[in-house]
């Protein structure tokens, strides 16, 4: 199975990053598009203590279905973040969902951002809005997404391999807030509260 390699990284200035994006030779793939995600998990998060995801994302008129886990053997967590991934495009994400709560599983967290997608023909960068601030991603072979992190200024001290959920808790914690989802409608709520 293909394991996904990635990293994150912050964006100040969105705007900045596109014009070096285009100046390393990356190429618009999907205009900025809203995400909504939602991660299905048993009532006791057994999958997220086992570090795996079932997500329905829907994005860009698209549903797709995805599974993520960490990989049985090869790299570990380095500069890097590496998972398996497995993904597929489904019609009715609706009965999909409706499916899962049948077999016992619960929407466990919502997330939504607004996602940009660049390509260069050897990697991707996605560019992504949060409630929470501005992130890209590279995702790559491990030495395209150091050497495309140097051609744009990224230094290896500031990759992030945290998930959004992750972030999501250090937000959270850090601002006291009380936010159960990554939702635009949700952080701004729990910021008029604080």
């Amino acid at each position: 199975m293909p394991v996904e390699t990635e990293i994150k990284f912050r964006v100040d200035d969105l705007q900045e990053l596109s014009r070096r994006l285009k100046d390393a030779g990356f190429r618009l793939q999907t205009p900025r598009s809203f995400e909504s995600n939602v991660l299905y998990d048993t009532p006791d998060r057994q999958m997220r203590a086992r570090t795996e995801i079932l997500r329905i994302r829907n994005y860009a008129g698209r549903c797709l279905l995805t599974h993520k886990r960490l990989p049985d053997a090869g790299p570990g967590e380095d500069t890097h973040k590496h998972r398996i991934e497995t993904e597929t495009e489904v019609a009715d994400g609706e009965a999909l969902a409706q499916v899962f709560l049948s077999l016992g599983l619960v929407a466990a967290f919502c997330y939504e951002k607004w996602r940009t997608e660049w390509a260069d023909g050897e990697g991707h960068c996605v560019v992504d809005e949060t409630p929470i601030g501005d992130f890209a991603e590279l995702e790559g072979e491990p030495d395209w997404i150091d050497r495309t992190a140097r051609r744009l200024g990224i230094r290896q001290g500031e990759y992030i391999t945290l998930s959004y959920g992750r972030l999501f808790d250090q937000w959270r914690e850090e601002r006291g807030s009380p936010a159960q989802d990554l939702t635009f409608a949700a952080v701004a709520e729990s910021n008029v509260h604080r």
